[in-house]
């Protein structure tokens, strides 16, 4: 399955590629302090988080961005969140973010599991087995 290495930001300014990464239940982070208060509000709420790290220039990240987009509306139960590796540079390098997209799994703010490349068969596959496979819709 496809990933993008990181590299410097890229603009094409190629509006008919734009991408909508953040919708559904996606939580967009851009600080440090706003991906500790989300774990901090998984942890009270008892929720496992899945959090994409990904680039606006990258074609996989593109591909999968609105599949990740409609698996935050079916797991209401789970936390989703975007971190764009351009943006927040030091923060993915510190995690070891070395690919985009990757996916991090976390529960009680502590790595589980880890997926890198869009591939969207095994994602499902991780988000089925930590609900169940029953989706949790928001009501």
């Amino acid at each position: 399955m496809g990933n993008c290495l990181h590299k410097g930001y890229h603009s094409d300014g190629d509006s008919d590629h734009h991408v909508d990464f953040v919708s559904g239940n996606v939580q967009l982070i851009t600080t440090k302090e706003s991906w500790d208060q989300h774990l901090e509000q998984a942890n009270r709420d008892s929720k496992i988080v899945v959090a994409n790290f990904s680039a606006t220039w990258c074609g996989p990240c593109k591909m999968i961005a609105p599949y990740f987009c409609n698996l935050s509306e079916k797991h209401s139960s789970i936390m989703f969140l975007l971190v764009d590796v351009d943006e927040m540079t030091d923060f993915s390098t510190s995690l070891d973010i070395k690919a985009t997209p990757t996916f991090f799994f976390l529960k009680n703010g502590k790595e589980f599991d880890k997926l890198v490349g869009a591939n969207k068969p095994e994602l499902e596959k991780r988000i089925a087995a930590i609900t169940g496979g029953v989706p949790h819709y928001r009501q």
